[in-house]
């Protein structure tokens, strides 16, 4: 039988409210609070503090505190991600963001969601979808990242935008919904 961790790391309906749940987003928590309330001449400190909280991460990340996240075990980062301040990640399902990212200020990624339907939403059972951040993008201040999307490499995604769909590698996309308005020369 599946624990509710792993039934959330597949994409099933799961118990938020499972202990084991429960006590890795209180470890979470206290990590990102210390993060948020370091100053900005504690480099080491913060580089610290995001290796323990999101333990994939490469080097040269770059976290303007605040910072927040449901587990941060959940998030696989490349190389030189850059997230400014504000930034919210919802890391229910596993989120991959490559190389060379760069996110603008309060953008919001979420991978967590809920049933459609209200009688299995008034079982407290939630779910999440994986989200894939391809190399060198850069994702606009204030723009919210839907669950199960993908962006493609080297694409921009405007300010203000709802990615609810994948874009394609290489292009500029922006809106709500977020939709391709071009290609981007290189």
């Amino acid at each position: 039988m599946k624990t509710e961790k792993e039934k959330m790391l597949d994409g099933e309906l799961y118990d938020p409210l499972d202990q084991q749940l429960s006590q890795e987003r209180r470890h979470a928590r206290l990590l990102f609070k210390a993060l948020n309330d370091t100053r900005d001449d504690q480099v080491e400190e913060r580089s610290r503090i995001v290796k323990e909280l999101i333990p994939s991460s490469g080097t040269g990340v770059w976290i303007e505190p605040p910072f927040y996240c449901d587990y941060g075990s959940n998030i696989v980062l490349g190389d030189k991600v850059f997230f400014n301040f504000n930034c919210v990640v919802l890391d229910v399902a596993q989120v991959k963001i490559g190389s060379r990212v760069l996110f603008g200020p309060a953008v919001q990624i979420y991978t967590a969601t809920h049933p459609l339907s209200a009688d299995e939403r008034q079982t407290g059972l939630e779910l999440g979808r994986a989200i894939e951040i391809g190399d060198d993008v850069w994702v606009g201040g204030g723009a919210i990242i839907c669950p199960g999307v993908r962006i493609g490499n080297r694409s921009v995604i405007g300010a203000g935008s709802v990615v609810t769909k994948d874009v394609p590698d290489g292009v500029f996309a922006a809106g709500n919904p977020c939709v391709v308005l071009r290609e981007i020369d290189q």
